[in-house]
């Protein structure tokens, strides 16, 4: 009887690892060393089939598209995406950036996006890239703008924003 316990409490740690284990699982941050600055994201949702039920009533995925700003082994470089994914996108707030990686150099780029509800929950999303070399985006009057990235990384050194070493709020700027 002994045995048979201890073999049953066994498979329910097992089991309750696993799980955790599986729950833990996903993407790792550490494999998106890039970091995004989504200034404009548009979507729409897309259905292919009818809801089951009222609870089975979401979107099958969203097609979507925007433009943001790429920081890559110091650099930064502008560049206009579409997108067709599961969890919606959304533009970021402030100066928030999100990691990514490239799938396909200068034309497929993954993000990694927390779920909304769940920051420790993250999704990656697709983005087809048009890269604008030697451009930047950045907030002017509330629209967006373009500079030369080499104006954008003196602006960068000035107030010590560096997203991909964790320098993600501007010194001496309003927020």
């Amino acid at each position: 009887m002994r045995r048979v316990f201890l073999v049953a409490l066994g498979a329910v740690a097992g089991c309750i690892a696993l799980s955790t284990a599986v729950q833990a699982g996903g993407p790792d941050p550490a494999d998106y060393p890039m970091r995004v600055l989504v200034f404009r994201n548009t979507s729409q949702p897309t259905y292919h089939r009818e809801p089951k039920n009222l609870n089975d009533s979401g979107p099958d995925y969203r097609d979507g598209m925007g433009v943001a700003d790429l920081f890559e082994g110091g650099t930064v470089r502008a560049f206009e995406y579409t997108y067709s994914c599961i969890e919606g996108m959304r533009a970021s707030s402030g100066y928030e950036t999100f990691p990514a990686r490239w799938r396909k150099k200068d034309k497929t780029l993954q993000i990694l996006l927390p779920r909304p509800g769940k920051p420790w929950d993250n999704v990656t999303c697709d983005l087809k890239a048009e890269m604008r070399d030697g451009s930047a985006f950045y907030w002017k009057d509330d629209s967006v703008a373009v500079e030369a990235s080499a104006a954008f990384k003196e602006w960068m050194v000035k107030h010590q924003y560096d997203p991909e070493n964790d320098k993600n709020d501007p010194v001496g700027v309003p927020q």
